[in-house]
């Protein structure tokens, strides 16, 4: 079986800093995959090279799209990638605060749509269709996500898990075949982590798309993941099942520090 997403020898520089150090990593279709490591051991920058914030010193990023032809992520801007079908959120939520939640998801079809600035300024037949289209859709994406009760409410006024969850809604807009999801459990109490772990599950099993985190919580990075990667100062220093990493030595000296009660 191909990755959907190959990364080799991925290093970058930031002046006389290395924060990533000839990274490998391999994710296949539908799985979930963690990459843990202290604060500090390069995992954003790794999401931020990934999505084509920042253009990587060294190394190849490659994706396979199921169904789709391989293709080289090195060079590409950040829209471009989305187009592309990798979606991420962030470590700091990101939402449009003053639009309501409809409208955030919204704002993820754009990279979908095929109408442009004309179609805009005349509202043709077809654009007037596709718009109700992106409505449709939108709100198809908030009833699977469990927000379609506030879809009019603007965002600021949702409960944190919920801000989390449709920063997810708006990603899952774009038609990801990968979400990039970092610290998705940031700031969670444990009722809406667990809510989180089963959505996680409920995409990769129902919308098969697969799934690429960087997590904190240990305990949900053993109940959902199907292999980990450990990075520290840039450097990838394990990587297997949950069971193989909880109980390597190299990562309980780096990381966890103890063994882990999942």
């Amino acid at each position: 079986m191909e990755p959907v997403l190959k990364v080799k020898s991925l290093s970058m520089d930031f002046g006389g800093l290395r924060a990533l150090d000839r990274l490998d990593l391999e994710v296949y279709p539908t799985e979930i995959v963690a990459l843990i490591g202290p604060n500090g051991a390069g995992k954003t920058t790794f999401f931020n090279c990934i999505t084509g914030i920042y253009p990587p010193t060294q190394g190849d990023m490659v994706i396979s799209p199921p169904g789709k032809k391989r293709e080289r992520l090195n060079g590409l801007k950040p829209n471009h990638v989305t187009e592309r079908g990798l979606a991420r959120t962030f470590q700091n939520i990101r939402l449009f605060l003053n639009m309501t939640v409809l409208e955030n998801v919204m704002i993820g079809r754009h990279c979908r749509m095929s109408a442009g600035i004309a179609g805009a300024i005349f509202r043709g037949a077809n654009t007037v269709k596709e718009e109700k289209a992106v409505v449709r859709d939108s709100y198809q994406i908030l009833e699977k996500i469990g927000l379609s009760n506030f879809v009019n409410e603007l965002a600021m006024n949702l409960p944190y898990g919920a801000q989390r969850r449709l920063e997810i809604a708006r990603a899952m807009a774009t038609e990801p075949f990968m979400l990039l999801l970092d610290e998705p459990a940031a700031g969670m109490n444990p009722q809406e982590t667990q809510e989180l772990d089963e959505l996680i599950l409920w995409i990769r099993d129902n919308e098969k798309i697969t799934i690429l985190l960087i997590e904190h919580d240990m305990k949900l990075v053993m109940s959902l993941s199907d292999r980990i990667y450990v990075v520290d100062y840039g450097k990838k220093i394990a990587e297997g099942t949950p069971e193989e990493i909880k109980n390597n030595p190299a990562v309980i000296k780096a990381y966890l520090g103890e063994e882990i009660d999942a």
